[in-house]
C-alpha cells in the first residue's frame, strides 16, 4: 500500500505533534525533576538515585526493539501504530503521578525500590506510545524536505509543552525555594500526568482516520521471539544506521550527564534562587525554538549531517565556556549576577539542541528508506526503536554517572533540609567538572564518529527514485 497522495495536512501535523508534547514536553520535563527531588529533597544517596533512574532507562531501552517490531507487524483497522499508542495512555499517566508521590516515611531501601519500580513502569509505558509514534512520523511522508517539516512540528510542540510544564512547576509548586521542599512535588507530578494524558489522547483522536491509510505491509507469521534477533541484525547491517546509532549513544551520554546535574549546579554553584532557574529554562526554550525553526532553512543550503555537527559544536561551547571560566577563576558570578550569563549560555545550548533534535530523526527516516532499498523491507519501527534505545540507554549511563559522581565528590546528603546552605569549594569544583567539561569531551568523540555518515541529499534522491520504480513495478505485477 502506498502513502496517501495528498500527504499530511497542517492539521494532521498539529495533531501528530501533540504526541511529542506528551513525551519530551510533558514526560521528559517532569521526570527531569526526579533526580533533584530524590537525591536532595528526600535524601536518597546519589548513587542509589542514579541507579534507580538508570534501571528505568535501561529496561526501557531493552523493550524498545520489541515494541518497534511489534508495531511494524500490527495490522488493524486503526493502522499499525495507533493500537499500542492508545494502550499506553492511561498507563503512562498513572505511573508519572505515582513517581512524584512516594509514601511518607519510607526507609532508604524501600524508597529506592519505589523509585526503581515506578521508573521502569513509567519508562516502559511511555515507550509503548513513543516508539510507534516516531515510526508513524516517518510514514507520514517520504519526501526528504517534508520529513524535516514533520519533525519541526513535532519538536515545536514538545518545546512549548516543556515550557508550559516548567512555568507551571516553578510558579505554582516550586516558588520561594520550593525546589528543596517536598510538599510541592506530588501536586506537580499529578498535574503533569493530566497534561500528558490530554496530549496523548488528542494526538490519537486527531490521527484515527489518517493513520489507517498509511502503509501496512504483510504480517510475518513467525513469533516475535524468533524473528526479532534477525531483524535487529538486519538493521545493524546498514552502515548508515550503525553510525547514527553509535553517534547518538555517545551524544546522549553527554547530554544526560549534563542535564541531570543542572539543578544541583544552578542552586549550589551559581547560588540561584529556585524561582530564578525557570528563566534559564525559558532562555533555553527560546534558543530551542530558534534552532528548530532554523534547522530546515539551513538544511536547504547544507546537508543534514552538517546541521548535526553545528548543533553539537554549540552544545560543546555551552559545556565549556562558563564552566571553564569558573574553574580558572576568571569569571565566578553568583546569585542575580549569574542569571544573565546562564541564560545566554542556555540560549546557545538550545539552538544547538534544536539543530540536533530536528536533524537526527529526519536522518533516521532517510536511513530507513535506504534499508528498504538494500534489504527489501521497511523497518521504521525498529529504526526509531534503535534511536530511542540509543537515547535511553545512553541517558541511563549519564544519569548513573551523575549519581556516582555526587557520591565521589562527597555531595552532602542532608543539604536538602538546609535551604541556603553552602557547599565546600572542592565539592563545587568537582560538580562543575562533571557538569561541563566532561560531557564536552564525550560529545567530541560523537562528532568524530559521525563524520563518516554518507547519506546526502543526492544519495537520498537516488534511493527514493529506486523505491518509486520498485513500487510501480510491484503495482503492475499485482494488477496482472
Amino acid at each position: 500500500m502506498s502513502r496517501p497522495a495528498a500527504g499530511p495536512t497542517v492539521g494532521h501535523k498539529i495533531f501528530y505533534s501533540l504526541g511529542q508534547a506528551a513525551q519530551s514536553g510533558g514526560f521528559d520535563t517532569a521526570v527531569g525533576f526526579l533526580f533533584f527531588y530524590y537525591s536532595v529533597v528526600l535524601g536518597l544517596p546519589g548513587t542509589l538515585v542514579g541507579a534507580a533512574l538508570s534501571l528505568g532507562l535501561a529496561f526501557d531501552a531493552g523493550v524498545d526493539p520489541v515494541i518497534g517490531s511489534w508495531s511494524d507487524n500490527i495490522k488493524s483497522r486503526l493502522g499499525r501504530r495507533l493500537p499500542l499508542m492508545i494502550l499506553a495512555i492511561p498507563l503512562t499517566a498513572v505511573c508519572v503521578g505515582l513517581l512524584f508521590s512516594p509514601p511518607a516515611g519510607l526507609s532508604k531501601p524501600l524508597l529506592f525500590a519505589w523509585l526503581a519500580v515506578l521508573a521502569i513502569a513509567a519508562r516502559s509505558a511511555i515507550s509503548l506510545f513513543h516508539v510507534p509514534y516516531v515510526a508513524l512520523g516517518a510514514e507520514l511522508s517520504d519526501d526528504y524536505a517534508e520529513r524535516t517539516s514533520v519533525v519541526v512540528y513535532r519538536s515545536a510542540a514538545g518545546i512549548l509543552a516543556g515550557l508550559a510544564i516548567t512555568a507551571l512547576g516553578f510558579s505554582a509548586f516550586f516558588a520561594d525555594g520550593g525546589l528543596q521542599r517536598a510538599e510541592g512535588y506530588p501536586g506537580f507530578g499529578w498535574t503533569a500526568a493530566a497534561i500528558i494524558l490530554v496530549c496523548m489522547t488528542t494526538c490519537c483522536i486527531g490521527l484515527r482516520r489518517y493513520a489507517p491509510s498509511l502503509p501496512q505491509p504483510e504480517q510475518i507469521p513467525q513469533p516475535m521471539w524468533r524473528r526479532l534477533p534477525g531483524e535487529v541484525g538486519e538493521i545493524f547491517a546498514n552502515r548508515s544506521f550503525r553510525l547514527l546509532f553509535i553517534s547518538a549513544v555517545i551524544t546522549y551520554v553527554a547530554q544526560g550527564l549534563n542535564a541531570t546535574l543542572n539543578s544541583h549546579s544552578f542552586v549550589f554553584v551559581w547560588l540561584l534562587k529556585s524561582e530564578s532557574i525557570q528563566f534559564i529554562t525559558y532562555a533555553f526554550v527560546v534558543g530551542l525554538l530558534i534552532g528548530v525553526g532554523l534547522a530546515p532553512k539551513i538544511q536547504l543550503r547544507l546537508e543534514k549531517k552538517s546541521v548535526v555537527l553545528i548543533g553539537l559544536s554549540l552544545l560543546i561551547a555551552n559545556w565549556l565556556v562558563m564552566q571553564g571560566s569558573w574553574l580558572l577563576g576568571l569569571y565566578m558570578p553568583t546569585g542575580a549576577a549569574a542569571l544573565g550569563p546562564m541564560q545566554f549560555n542556555s540560549f546557545v545550548a538550545g539552538i544547538g539542541l534544536g539543530f540536533v533534535s530536528v536533524a537526527y530523526p529526519s536522518m533516521m527516516a532517510d536511513a530507513a528508506d535506504e534499508h528498504e532499498h538494500l534489504f527489501g523491507r521497511r523497518r521504521e519501527g525498529l529504526y526509531f526503536a534503535g534511536l530511542g534505545f540509543a537515547n535511553k540507554a545512553a541517558v541511563s549511563v549519564g544519569v548513573l554517572l551523575a549519581g556516582v559522581a555526587l557520591d565521589i565528590i562527597r555531595f552532602p546528603e542532608d543539604i536538602g533540609q538546609k535551604v541556603g546552605a553552602a557547599l565546600p569549594h572542592d565539592v563545587k569544583v568537582g560538580l562543575v567538572l562533571v557538569w561541563g567539561p566532561f560531557p564536552a569531551i564525550v560529545a567530541v568523540i560523537s562528532m568524530v564518529i559521525f563524520w563518516s555518515y554518507r547519506i546526502t541529499r543526492a544519495r537520498h534522491a537516488e534511493i527514493a527514485a529506486a523505491l518509486r520504480e520498485k513500487r510501480i513495478a510491484e503495482g503492475e505485477e499485482a494488477a496482472v
